[in-house]
């Protein structure tokens, strides 16, 4: 077990050398990627939620070889174009729905082949789980730490939760933590977004003694979006669109983590992915951890990075090539969902997962943030 003062240095460690890493390594050759275009008709106004609904923190799915396809290549627009449309939750608990049309193309999104699983040795049957060996997860703690990007993009959710700040005023984070599928989780109500202050921010007054954790400052949510895709079908097929963006009432002053098509994991530096949470075991405490990206779909990343309920909707990170900038950039490439059995060859292996941010996905996020068209190309 660690010390405290260990973590911080291990910590330190990782953010002066990873830098230092990425300057060797050789960007990857991309073709420019097309964003399509949603095309939104006129809210349809809804009955009010009756927020009837029960928080899962520790979402679980089940799905065998058909789950795991690039579904893309099979799915027809107008499926796709359901799945994408999305209502909207206003604070005085009203609701809309929103269809959409998609911008016709050529060729399916992510129209590429899916990487073979690797074939592994039959072994016996894992109980379920999300810390994988030795737990790799490391506590933010200081100062400098806190309040530095990327850390400081991190937010707790009202309801028990993890979001990532993609905006002066938006949030995005898990679908699950505001919708069960059926109705708006009771504590959407009246949802809050917390921001993380030290202690040395909350200062000393009047010879109060300073706090030994960091605090939590709140923020309103004016609305909430989920997409369609996530309020229907089956759990195995809804994770894909495990997807919310909260608009905060006020906007806030917190640097935030830009957007991108999640790529290959070939194409991210290090073939890693990061990500930092609200860990229910590690109460009060920011939680960083970072690993390889261990397989993917046309919707999911399937990976090992431990992680605990809490860490739900915490914004999935990687280094991305940035052409107009001509460096290696942290952008927000898919959202932490839960953990996911998948039955392959007749053998089960357990895998914590994320959505990832695929072109339809990042055109529908994009628009929910700048409202237009005009503001949602990839660059």
């Amino acid at each position: 077990m660690t010390t405290p003062w260990e973590t911080s240095l291990l910590t330190h460690l990782l953010l002066v050398l990873l830098p230092l890493a990425l300057s060797l390594l050789q960007p990857p050759q991309r073709q420019p990627l097309h964003v399509p275009a949603l095309l939104p008709h006129a809210p349809t106004p809804l009955a009010r939620s009756r927020f009837s609904a029960r928080a899962e923190l520790d979402l679980t799915s089940h799905c065998n070889a058909s789950c795991f396809r690039w579904r893309e290549l099979e799915t027809r627009r107008e499926q796709l174009a359901d799945r994408l449309a999305f209502e909207t939750l206003y604070a005085d608990g009203s609701r809309t729905l929103t269809t959409v049309d998609v911008e016709a193309e050529d060729e399916p999104e992510a129209a590429r082949p899916a990487r073979p699983l690797a074939k592994r040795r039959p072994g016996p049957r894992r109980v379920r789980r999300q810390i994988y060996g030795a737990d790799g997860r490391f506590n933010i703690q200081g100062d400098d730490f806190l309040l530095d990007y990327p850390f400081s993009t991190a937010v707790k959710i009202s309801t028990g939760c993890t979001g990532v700040l993609v905006s002066k005023h938006h949030v995005l984070t898990a679908a699950h933590c505001v919708h069960d599928g059926k109705d708006y989780v009771k504590g959407a109500r009246k949802l809050r977004v917390g921001f993380l202050t030290p202690p040395s921010v909350n200062g000393t007054r009047a010879g109060r003694a300073p706090a030994k954790k960091p605090l939590v400052r709140w923020a309103r949510v004016k609305r909430t979006r989920v997409p369609k895709g996530w309020i229907q079908g089956p759990l195995e097929l809804a994770m894909d669109f495990d997807y919310a963006l909260l608009e905060l009432r006020w906007p806030h002053r917190r640097p935030f983590m830009r957007l991108s098509v999640a790529p290959s994991s070939d194409d991210l530096a290090g073939k890693r992915i990061h990500f930092s949470g609200f860990d229910s075991d590690r109460s009060g405490e920011l939680v960083y951890r970072f690993c390889p990206v261990e397989e993917e779909s046309s919707d999911l990343i399937y990976q090992h990075c431990d992680a605990r309920p809490g860490a739900s909707g915490s914004g999935v990170y990687g280094r991305v090539w940035d052409n107009s900038l001509e460096r290696w950039e942290r952008k927000v490439i898919g959202i932490f969902s839960g953990h996911q059995w998948l039955e392959i060859d007749g053998e089960n292996r357990d895998y914590n997962v994320a959505v990832r941010i695929t072109p339809l996905k990042f055109a529908q996020i994009c628009y929910w943030v700048h409202g237009n068209r005009v503001d949602c190309s990839q660059e």
